[in-house]
């Protein structure tokens, strides 16, 4: 699907409404009062389709007042978050080009999203993770002010040691599936030996100990994969500090439609994938090679200021005019 329209129209809004109906929350930001019009207290997001050839609705309520409220074929879902355990949603929007030029968190935090949907079973695990590496710090500071014995320290630093070595075996599980899927998309789309990596290692809690004494000193765990390095890069070349604005911007498209891939691939349903101003700064031979890319790959919807930017044609065409959607 192509929706075409001028700038600031309001297609990134539609797309941002899909992200939102399908998956409790905006790709853009996690506060209400940015989706909510303003001047107005509440909004309201339903969707209607099929799923893995299933009729679907969808409902998200947003409140300034109260939590969000997410149905499912009109039932009631314990939390918004629940949408995205049900529904899969990609998305490339320019910010996510923080995947490539931000620092080591921004990549971390992407495949760990990553093998959530990968591997849903194991989806809480980053969560898990993190959440025994901020008891283990809160115990250090309480340890350095005389507050606590080292004995306290013990439960947490084997439990930062255990689940760190089960998350480093999730993210090499992921990197493994999409490693080969992400050079070849991106072969395709103009980038050449592009690589995806995780090379990193889960420390013991013997190397815990034997750090203790820093960490102490400086009140935080000073080893785990909540420091590790997720490594992008192109024809030898690290991506981040010598890849161009367009290496850079292929990257993380191919990433995006490699998952894909890989999903449509491991559970047999194509995720809803959603590229925004994906085609601007893309050649005509790179267009053409997304569209053929995109064409068969079940449902994507993609923005453009003109419709002629797309070599092939699409399956649907919706236009945007001063945020009114309207088929062509």
């Amino acid at each position: 699907m192509l929706v075409s329209g001028p700038n600031g129209a309001g297609k990134t809004n539609l797309l941002e409404a899909l992200h939102v109906g399908t998956q409790g929350f905006s790709p853009r930001t996690r506060s209400a009062a940015q989706l909510v019009r303003l001047g107005a207290q509440a909004a309201r997001v339903r969707l209607r389709g099929t799923h893995d050839g299933v009729s679907l609705e969808t409902e998200l309520a947003l409140d300034l007042r109260d939590a969000r409220r997410a149905r499912l074929n009109g039932e009631r879902l314990p939390s918004a978050d629940h949408l995205r355990q049900r529904l899969r949603t990609l998305v490339f929007t320019p910010d996510r080009l923080a995947v490539v030029k931000a620092g080591p968190a921004a990549r971390r935090a992407y495949l760990d999203r990553a093998a959530g949907r990968l591997f849903p079973s194991r989806a809480l695990l980053p969560l898990e993770y993190g959440s025994a590496l901020g008891q283990r710090n809160a115990a250090l500071r309480r340890v350095a002010a005389g507050l606590s014995s080292a004995d306290a320290l013990a439960p947490w630093t084997a439990a930062v040691a255990a689940l760190g070595a089960e998350l480093v075996e999730l993210r090499r599980a992921a990197v493994a599936a999409l490693a080969g899927p992400f050079a070849e998309t991106a072969a395709l789309l103009g980038l050449a030996r592009a690589v995806l990596a995780y090379e990193e290692a889960a420390p013991s809690a013997e190397e815990h100990e034997h750090r203790l004494a820093l960490d102490l000193e400086r009140g935080m765990t000073g080893l785990g994969p909540h420091l590790h390095e997720v490594s992008l890069a192109a024809g030898g070349r690290e991506l981040r500090r010598f890849g161009s604005q367009g290496e850079q911007r292929i990257a993380v498209l191919a990433l995006v439609l490699a998952e894909a891939a890989v999903l449509r691939e491991r559970h047999g349903a194509s995720p809803l994938v959603l590229l925004d101003d994906v085609l601007s700064e893309l050649d005509e031979r790179r267009r053409r090679a997304l569209a053929e890319l995109v064409a068969g790959g079940g449902q994507t919807v993609i923005t453009a200021t003109s419709a002629a930017v797309l070599p092939l044609s699409p399956a649907q065409e919706l236009a945007v005019r001063d945020g009114e959607v309207r088929p062509v």
